[in-house]
């Protein structure tokens, strides 16, 4: 098992990660947060209203089912939002640069750090 700054270095450590948070999907503020390029506060806040309108939404289609990741698509970046099942209430947050990511790896290893993940 990893704890939050092990989860966050070992997901830097993929090819174009170049920031990432372990998110308070609560109270939106991060428990801890590597690398740089964003403000991380401020992506951690509105993360967080985009993982409360998407449960919203599924409540109110009655969907029983679990949110496994969220994918954000941008011009020149991935931002991949995965909720921890371990603790409900929290997500960890990986932003990538598109040019130099494999997304298909990446969610894996977003996955991985989300399953050994300590708190």
């Amino acid at each position: 098992m990893a704890n939050i700054n092990e989860s966050l270095a070992k997901l830097l450590e993929i090819d174009g990660a170049t920031c990432g948070a372990i998110v308070d999907a609560n109270s939106g503020m991060m428990l801890g947060k590597a690398g740089t390029g964003i403000d991380l506060d401020l992506a951690a806040a509105g993360n967080t209203e985009v993982v409360r309108a998407k449960l919203k939404t599924m409540k109110s289609l009655g969907l029983n089912d679990t949110i496994e990741d969220i994918l954000i698509t941008l011009g020149k970046q991935y931002h991949i939002i995965r909720p921890v099942v371990a603790k409900p209430g929290l997500f960890v947050y990986l932003v990538l640069d598109k040019a130099r990511s494999n997304l298909a790896l990446a969610r894996r290893a977003a996955q991985e750090a989300e399953q050994a993940l300590q708190i």
